[in-house]
């Protein structure tokens, strides 16, 4: 196996292990928000946290895999730990943005479903009787 091979066979191990890590603590620390965003409803907020993290594995791991193509091939040791480090940097980064990318969909799910729970549940009545007509 020549040492090219071998970093594409590190980069990829740690890189789709960081993946998994990030996705599954998303998955786990998500569901909270989604919860209150849902006002309680698990099935809904079980669902959409299922798909947002089928949607971070997909984006996620077709950028890995697609990323492992660019960059100037080593043909030394050190060469080899600036190939591999470069690319889980750039998927560090990438994996960092997700999770941002998330949290702030979480949070505003979240604070919809507070808006939600503090509407009133009954508008006001209006000026006159219930009934009347507004022309």
């Amino acid at each position: 196996m020549n040492i090219t091979v071998l970093c594409y066979v590190v980069y990829l191990a740690l890189s789709l292990a960081l993946t998994v890590w990030v996705a599954r603590t998303l998955h786990r620390n998500g569901r909270v928000f989604l919860l209150q965003a849902f006002r309680g409803r698990e099935d809904m907020a079980d669902a959409v946290n299922h798909l947002l993290v089928v949607g971070f594995y997909l984006i996620n791991v077709g950028f890995v895999v697609l990323a492992l193509r660019f960059g100037e091939k080593p043909d030394t040791a050190q060469a080899a730990f600036e190939f591999v480090s470069t690319k889980l940097g750039v998927v560090l980064l990438v994996l960092g943005v997700m999770h941002f990318f998330n949290m702030f969909n979480f949070d505003k799910l979240r604070r919809k479903g507070l808006d939600a729970e503090r509407a009133p549940a009954t508008p006001p009545p209006l000026n006159g009787p219930a009934n009347a007509k507004i022309f």
